[in-house]
């Protein structure tokens, strides 16, 4: 049988083993294609991480051989904003496997008994269903239980965890979780982790990388994002995004609204106005009303490319 014919054959079938998997889940989880991931802008040391696991789980056979198996879990950690989930599903993409979403909502119930009958129903859903699990807010399912002072609150909390502990033992596929406060994790959670990979603030080439990608359609020559870059230490990837796309939106919407789009300054106090960094992190430089002077230099406006 031709590839061509395999195609299609392969796709119906991802589609429904994810709807498959959704109806399973109902209510307790989020089904992502891997045709739906988008490829990150990652550090040299979370790439080096992913390829290292990557080509592990390629070498099942030779690592079982000597005695080994390839590590199927990981704990992401790092300043919100900066693609926990995004790499998740990436890597999950690059194994052609769905990626289920789990979220603190998903779990954490009023009532005594009902997150760990969540965490259960979760495994059991999608035992058997090859796909990565993520955990995301995962300080929130699986918080230290030596901070424990709540009494009946706190009871289920420790119940929750005792669970999620057996699940993730139990469990034979591939989980992901990921927090943005690692301590406040359990550290008998943090030791079920076969990985504790940190998701660091981008620096100054992944920042230019990053606006370079968001700022499409419009072309933005290297000196001014060499510029911009510079004046964003500190700032995550959500935080670019939102800032590139602001600028597209000031752009189309110029003449919309009677706004001129012709000067960066301007344009940059009114995308910073309603655009603010995580309460948690720092502001970068361009957040600073007394720095914006440096965007004269900027090549304004961007190029719309052909």
């Amino acid at each position: 049988m031709s590839l061509d014919n395999e195609e299609p054959s392969s796709a119906r079938r991802q589609v429904n083993t994810a709807a498959a998997l959704q109806a399973k889940l109902r209510g307790v989880g989020e089904v992502k294609m891997p045709e739906d991931a988008e490829e990150p802008i990652l550090a040299p040391s979370v790439r080096s991480a992913l390829f290292s696991w990557l080509a592990e789980i390629r070498a099942a056979e030779e690592l079982i051989a000597v005695g080994l198996k390839p590590r199927s879990t990981a704990l992401f950690y790092g300043p919100p904003g900066t693609g926990k989930t995004t790499l998740a599903h990436h890597l999950a993409a690059r194994l052609g496997l769905p990626l289920v979403v789990v979220g603190a909502e998903h779990v954490n119930q009023p009532y005594m008994g009902q997150g760990e009958q969540a965490i259960a129903k979760i495994f059991n859903s999608i035992a058997g269903n090859p796909c990565v699990l993520f955990i995301d807010e995962f300080e929130a399912i699986a918080g230290n239980r030596d901070q424990n002072t709540r009494g009946g609150a706190d009871n289920a909390r420790t119940a929750q965890v005792g669970v999620l502990l057996r699940k993730l033992e139990q469990h034979g596929g591939y989980v992901v979780a990921a927090t943005n406060r690692q301590k406040d994790i359990d550290p008998a959670i943090w030791r079920r982790f076969h990985m504790q990979i940190p998701i660091d603030l981008p620096e100054f080439e992944e920042r230019f990388s990053i606006m370079r990608r968001y700022g499409l359609p419009f072309v933005f020559d290297d000196e001014d994002l060499d510029l911009l870059a510079d004046m964003t230490t500190g700032a995550s990837p959500a935080l670019l995004r939102g800032l590139m796309e602001g600028v597209k939106r000031a752009i189309v919407m110029a003449t919309k609204i009677n706004l001129s789009a012709d000067d960066p300054v301007k344009v940059f106090e009114r995308i910073i106005a309603s655009l603010q960094p995580p309460p948690e992190l720092d502001q970068p430089e361009l957040w600073n009303a007394t720095s914006l002077f440096r965007l004269k230099a900027l090549s304004w406006p961007p190029r719309l490319s052909a």
